[in-house]
């Protein structure tokens, strides 16, 4: 009996077919037998003489008892199946699902291989070293490691800024895939983004594609790839998810880092400053160790905040950075410190403006909250600071402040940044 034929009749049907082979005459004669065999034997053992079985009892018999066997078993698990089936059509009934969603992984189950075999030749490995004197052991040399990718063909490496000491490493070598290796020079970096811009003397090398890190999603999965110890074990590739975006990490004590993007792919001071790919094998960020971060817990550095800096690097071959020449702290802070309760729920408290800078010259006040720039919300000093980095000496910007509980708009040009203003 089939599947079908067996769900399409009811348990006393399917029943009485299974042990319609064993019949009432059989069992009649069984029984008749049986009863004759036990007297037999009972007659055989009180006279002393051996006890005997009739010839093909002991089949009739099996048979018999298997059907019965065979025959409790199959309505016991009929009514298991019954019972089941409809607690199951009871459950879904009852789910109330509202969304459903197909997965469908079997274009992804090796995506770390294909970015790896697209994009692994785009990683390099830097190696710095950086003199420091000190007064109890002389001149000492440190040697630092980090890794980098190719972003132009001609051989502009993007890289963190910590990688290459800040500024102050005093060489800088290349390697690449082919084991060959190159010397370096700094380009430009900054710290409090942590990124940095080495040039080698070379040409034809094969660059990585950008992707939008505007577009990723929580989930979306990763690759890293770096050196995650030495240059022995360069071009490492760990891959993992996006586990958060956004995410604002303390540094010091005066130094925020965001908007990063957080993944559970490993990230380490050795692959810091390599690249974070998506599953296309496009980077989507910088991967950065500047803070210590526990296992299962990396951070990348947004590659749209380093797109407008490379570009104006190849084109210029540097970058002129703007200031706005003000301190200022976030207003959460500003309450917390002074205990006061400011209008603004959001923004930057001026605390002090420098003489002849381009906030001074837009009649910035000390005590204002500055809350946009160009349209752009500020909630603290690393908004400011990101959205220089979008201007040029002498773009006009309309900033939107708080002053006395009032709205006021200031036109404000950008500046060349002075070399000693930090």
């Amino acid at each position: 009996m089939n599947k079908g034929e067996f769900e399409g009749k009811t348990s006393k049907e399917n029943s009485e077919e299974i042990l319609e082979d064993v019949s009432e005459e059989t069992i009649g004669e069984s029984t008749e037998e049986i009863h004759g065999e036990l007297a037999n034997e009972q007659m055989a053992e009180s006279y002393g003489q051996p006890s005997y079985r009739k010839k093909g009892y002991g089949r009739k018999y099996f048979f018999t008892a298997l059907a019965g066997a065979l025959a409790g078993v199959i309505i016991g698990g009929l009514g298991v199946y019954y019972y089941i089936d409809s607690n199951i059509e009871e459950i879904n009934d009852n789910l109330g699902i509202v969304k459903e969603i197909n997965v469908d992984t079997s274009d992804n189950l090796y995506y770390a291989s294909a970015v790896a075999e697209k994009s692994m030749d785009t990683v390099v490995g830097i190696v710095t070293t950086e003199k420091v004197n000190s007064m109890l052991w002389g001149t000492q040399t440190y040697e630092g490691m980090g890794s980098g990718v190719i972003v132009d063909s001609d051989g502009y490496i993007l890289t963190n800024s910590h990688v290459i000491s800040d500024g102050d490493a005093d060489t800088i070598r290349v390697k690449f895939i082919d084991g060959s290796e190159s010397a370096g020079t700094l380009l430009w970096n900054n710290s409090t983004i942590d990124l940095a811009i080495v040039k080698v003397d070379r040409t034809g090398l094969p660059a990585a594609e950008f992707g939008d890190s505007d577009d990723l999603i929580i989930g979306e999965p990763v690759v890293a790839i770096g050196n995650p110890l030495s240059l022995e074990l360069d071009r490492t590739v760990t891959a993992g998810i996006i586990s958060g975006l956004n995410r604002s990490i303390q540094i010091d004590e005066y130094t925020v880092m965001e908007p990063l993007i957080q993944t559970d792919a490993s990230i380490n001071p050795g692959n810091s400053g390599g690249p974070l790919f998506n599953s296309e094998g496009l980077v989507i960020g910088i991967n950065t160790a500047k803070m210590t971060s526990a296992e299962g817990l990396g951070f990348s550095i947004p590659i749209n905040m380093a797109k407008g800096i490379i570009d104006e690097v190849i084109e210029n071959g540097e970058v002129t950075d703007v200031y706005l020449g003000i301190k200022g702290v976030d207003v959460s802070v500003y309450e917390k410190q002074l205990n006061v309760d400011l209008t603004p729920e959001y923004g930057v408290v001026v605390v002090e403006i420098f003489k002849d800078s381009p906030a001074q010259t837009a009649g910035l006040m000390a005590g204002d909250v500055i809350q946009e720039i160009d349209g752009e919300e500020i909630d603290d000093m690393s908004d400011v600071q990101r959205q220089l980095f979008n201007y040029k000496p002498g773009d006009e910007v309309l900033m939107k402040v708080i002053r006395n509980g009032d709205a006021v708009d200031l036109e404000l040009v950008f500046q060349k940044k002075p070399d000693n203003f930090n």
